[in-house]
């Protein structure tokens, strides 16, 4: 993390500013295109950004890779671990896992719910245990604690200029088609880890079940079946989309241009898949540099005419408008407030 976002956003205490930095190294190499519309959002916000995305991803990596948990009962045992750390960082705000460190420092400073955190963490320990949801209704609980309370989190953060509760559902939304995006896109690494987050009511509409996707990723060959069950997938993702993109406008304007970004981004990510021929059982289909850049530098363009209206806003009448610059945008949370 650079040191102007962290002095930014008031953040002073060596190991705290090592935590924060920290967080945005996982966000860096995990979350790429989240990171790069990270970059789009006022300075003194991206550090609690990074720490939310940071422990997400922590507490996601003792699920998924094999290497940080090993068998269903260590990572058991090490999710109880983050969960006590998390506790107790919470309400003492400390603790020694940075990760935690940085997350209770962003909850305090923005007030941000704990439920959130202990929802998020109970889809975690689902997944040691759950592999597959017979309904889209199943997944969608499922996914409130895996994506929409994320969502949630990041709406103190980003600021709105309605009442948050109105924002609310939105946010939510977006969370759960940022995470659908995130399924559709890896169903064959899904399938090595041994779960399927694609409905089964949905899946059996066209006559596919686990077993012909195990074979399809087997062989490499395509199936008529599962490609229309992989472009339904698809339509409802897009739905999804739809509830959330309301959301856009109720944003803070200086926070708008980021999220404007991630919700183009990642629905490129279902544009690559369809252009792939929905290939997913073999292969990630990846946003093409080249568009990634041209929607970065359009977020660029927006988040420069945003701050330069806030600065117009903002100045005494008479004052000469002035050329957009890094500007210092609404403080965190005061102390008292948290």
């Amino acid at each position: 993390m650079t040191a102007r976002e962290l002095d930014s956003a008031g953040i002073t205490d060596p190991v705290l500013r090592a935590a924060y930095r920290r967080c945005r190294e996982l966000n860096a190499a995990h979350g790429k295109t989240y990171f790069l519309a990270t970059r789009l959002l006022p300075v003194d916000r991206r550090p609690a950004v990074h720490a939310l995305y940071g422990f997400a991803r922590w507490a996601d990596d003792i699920v998924d890779v094999p290497e940080a948990g090993g068998d269903d009962g260590l990572r058991g045992e090490r999710l109880a671990a983050l969960q006590r750390r998390l506790d107790d960082g919470l309400r003492q705000e400390g603790g020694d896992e940075p990760v935690v460190l940085a997350l209770a420092d962003t909850a305090r400073r923005y007030a941000i719910e704990h439920g959130h955190f202990r929802d998020f963490m109970a889809a975690m320990r689902s997944d040691l245990e759950v592999t597959d949801y017979a309904t889209y209704a199943d997944l969608r609980a499922y996914m409130h604690g895996s994506a929409a309370v994320i969502g949630l989190q990041m709406l103190p953060v980003l600021g709105t200029v309605v009442p948050r509760e109105e924002a609310e559902p939105h946010a939510a939304a977006l969370g759960v088609a940022f995470q659908l995006t995130n399924f559709l896109r890896d169903v064959g690494e899904d399938l090595d880890r041994g779960r399927v987050y694609l409905p089964a009511d949905l899946l059996a509409g066209h006559g596919v079940d686990r077993e012909l996707l195990l074979r399809c990723r087997d062989t490499g060959r395509q199936d008529r079946r599962v490609l229309a069950s992989l472009r339904e997938f698809e339509a409802l993702t897009r739905r999804v989309y739809r509830e959330a993109e309301p959301g856009l406008a109720m944003l803070d304007p200086l926070s708008r241009p980021c999220i404007r970004t991630a919700y183009i981004l990642y629905g490129g990510i279902l544009d690559a898949v369809a252009r792939d021929g929905y290939a997913v059982l073999h292969r990630r289909a990846v946003v093409p540099r080249r568009q990634r850049a041209t929607v970065a530098v359009d977020g660029l363009a927006r988040v420069l005419a945003a701050r330069l209206r806030h600065r117009n806003r903002s100045a005494p009448p008479g004052t000469p408008a002035r050329p957009a610059q890094p500007a210092t945008p609404a403080r965190p949370v005061p102390e008292e407030v948290a």
